[in-house]
């Protein structure tokens, strides 16, 4: 199983009217697909929490190419783009698994808090999860 690819079915209730996902729903497979990818490079999310790193979503962006619909399977590739220690940013693209066609493209931006909300360096205060997420970073292509 490759760290950076969270597979997904789309839930009946996730649908709106006119039977697609709700455009909102795509920022939230965005999130799980971050959360995967973060569980599997060693950064597990809830463990950080438990240590008081917060990571809240500053911006987030979605364009959408083709609905998805109730029990369509798509496949989200997340890719670490962007790790200062202090920001990171991750792309999205999320594709239908069997014809690979591309539902919608994505950006994300977090940064690092306390849990007084105070910002804070991984580097200096949590090397090892400084360096997990540094070693992660997609370089262009």
């Amino acid at each position: 199983m490759e760290k950076n690819i969270y597979f997904r079915r789309a839930n009946y209730y996730e649908t709106d009217k006119m039977g697609i996902v709700h455009h909102s729903n795509h920022i939230r497979y965005f999130e799980e697909a971050r959360i995967f990818f973060m569980k599997n490079i060693g950064c597990d999310v809830a463990e950080m929490e438990e240590k008081g790193i917060i990571i809240p979503n500053v911006d987030a962006y979605a364009k959408y190419h083709s609905p998805i619909r109730f029990d369509d399977e798509v496949e989200i590739e997340v890719k670490l783009v962007k790790f200062t220690g202090a920001v990171m940013g991750f792309d999205y693209t999320a594709r239908f698994k069997d014809s690979k066609v591309t539902a919608s493209v994505g950006h994300t931006e977090h940064c690092f808090v306390n849990s007084n909300f105070k910002p804070m360096s991984l580097k200096r205060k949590y090397p090892e999860y400084f360096e997990k997420l540094k070693s992660n970073i997609s370089l262009s292509e």
